[in-house]
């Protein structure tokens, strides 16, 4: 297998993912909420989050339908949650994927009420009628909704709200972005993962890589913020610095920092060798992207 064997799979899943999305999110929706909600999830972003789903049911050799409603889904709680993380009352920004953020675009309101709507589409995605068993639809939303919530991804965004300008060690840092970014990113590989069948061995080393590959993608995030312009990044360079936000840069600054997204690299790679599962090729080299990308 070669680069281009990677690049091919990553160019087919993206397209397929950005279908499914396409018929998914309505274009019909009340006052304007469709467009709102459609150019918060449309069209832009890196996708890593449905790429995992994928990726992790390939390796167990899942169900394929059941893991595009998870990409799907997976993608539109990531994408309500930048539109609610970026308006003023947060962290207050105007540029999200090289383009005006959702409440520049359509206004406080209708980005709050966009947000809402693709968190409850998230869930109705992964209820269909048919193509998916019921004790799979529960797994998935189960494993969704914990990684969204109080315990993940809005209490992270909680604790980051009430850390700013104050220190933090590391231990507590950590904690914070395992909750805020962390925790979504290894419920994608997980949710790819319930689609087929799955030893607990296996299952422990998947939970394994997600959660170093989870904090591996802050930490570079951490070093982007740092070194990028805001035309590469597409989305305000800077911005944690300038908030007074601790990150991985101003706690352990930037050697120590990049040499942890090598060494989580590593620990998510290891996780992969002891899962026993026949072809983590993709999951592998997602770990790569996710260390070497400078966007």
């Amino acid at each position: 297998m070669d680069a281009k064997d990677f690049d091919r799979w990553v160019d087919t899943s993206l397209t397929a993912v950005e279908a499914a999305l396409d018929g998914l999110v309505p274009v019909q929706a009340p006052a304007g909420l469709g467009e709102a909600m459609r150019y918060a999830v449309l069209g832009g972003g890196k996708r890593l989050r449905p790429l995992l789903v994928l990726a992790s049911c390939e390796s167990v050799g899942g169900n394929v339908f059941a893991a595009m409603r998870a990409a799907c889904a997976v993608e539109l709680i990531h994408a309500y949650s930048l539109v609610h993380d970026d308006m003023p009352c947060m962290d207050d920004d105007v540029l999200r994927r090289g383009k005006p953020t959702t409440h520049v675009a359509f206004g406080e309101a209708q980005a709050m009420l966009a947000g809402d709507a693709m968190q409850a589409l998230a869930f109705e995605v992964l209820t269909p009628d048919e193509g998916i068993e019921p004790a799979l639809q529960a797994r998935l939303c189960s494993l969704l909704a914990r990684a969204a919530g109080y315990d993940g991804m809005a209490g992270g965004q909680a604790i980051d709200l009430a850390s700013v300008g104050k220190p933090l060690d590391e231990t507590t840092l950590r904690d914070m972005h395992r909750r805020k970014t962390g925790v979504l990113l290894q419920a994608s590989v997980l949710m790819g993962a319930a689609c087929g069948p799955l030893s607990a061995v296996a299952r422990q080393s998947l939970s394994d890589y997600g959660a170093a590959l989870g904090l591996a993608f802050q930490v570079v995030d951490d070093i982007l913020d740092v070194t990028q312009d805001s035309a590469l990044l597409g989305k305000t360079a800077g911005k944690d610095q300038e908030a007074n936000k601790p990150t991985y840069v101003s706690v352990l600054g930037m050697e120590p920092a990049r040499a942890l997204a090598q060494q989580l690299r590593s620990q998510a790679k290891a996780a992969l060798e002891a899962s026993g599962l026949a072809d983590t090729r993709w999951l592998s080299l997602l770990a790569d992207c996710v260390v070497e990308r400078d966007n």
